[in-house]
């Protein structure tokens, strides 16, 4: 699968859940501590620009603020990235960051922002009583490549403990438990 079809899929489910949000919903806690549901929309609108930004040379569109409307901010900006995925002139982009080198601008959106993505529509459904299961295989796979950088991730502030969970757990359960989620 593309980078552009990966961001397709993900960010589609992750967009079923942001229309999901019931009415008064999103100011529910969030399992990310301090936050609620809103604060996951605007984590993800609001970090990646800047990434993108610095990294790329390349200007997402801005839509209203996530604290005005979450789904239009949310909509505006997950357009902005898949045109960008989409766009035969950036097939041979690279992303430059000091911390991670020089990366094709497509694997850089993949690994860093869909992964987020990924992850965070589980924090969106759980704190709005929404649909929590993540695709297993990619779980899974998440997972595994994680473990090889777990120092590294812990290090950056970003991941909260890992969670304790049965060795026989599912992918989706193991995954979340190690990126600091109670999935319980």
């Amino acid at each position: 699968m593309s980078a552009a079809e990966e961001h397709r899929d993900i960010a589609g489910r992750f967009t079923d859940r942001v229309r999901g949000v019931p009415a008064g919903g999103w100011d529910d806690p969030a399992p990310c501590e301090g936050w609620v549901a809103r604060d996951v929309v605007g984590h993800l609108v609001e970090w990646f620009p800047g990434f993108l930004r610095a990294g790329a040379g390349i200007d997402l569109p801005q839509g209203p603020k996530v604290a005005d409307d979450p789904v239009a901010a949310w909509q505006v900006h997950c357009d902005g990235v898949q045109a960008v995925l989409d766009d035969p002139s950036c097939a041979d982009r690279v992303l430059s960051n000091p911390h991670i080198g020089d990366i094709p601008l497509d694997a850089a959106i993949s690994q860093f922002y869909t992964a987020d993505v990924f992850m965070h529509t589980w924090d969106l459904a759980r704190a709005t009583g929404q649909d929590e299961r993540l695709d297993q295989d990619r779980c899974a796979a998440m997972l595994e490549g994680m473990l090889a950088m777990e120092d590294a991730m812990r290090g950056s502030g970003h991941y909260g403990p890992r969670v304790e969970v049965p060795a026989d757990a599912d992918a989706q359960t193991r995954l979340l438990a190690f990126i600091g989620r109670d999935p319980r």
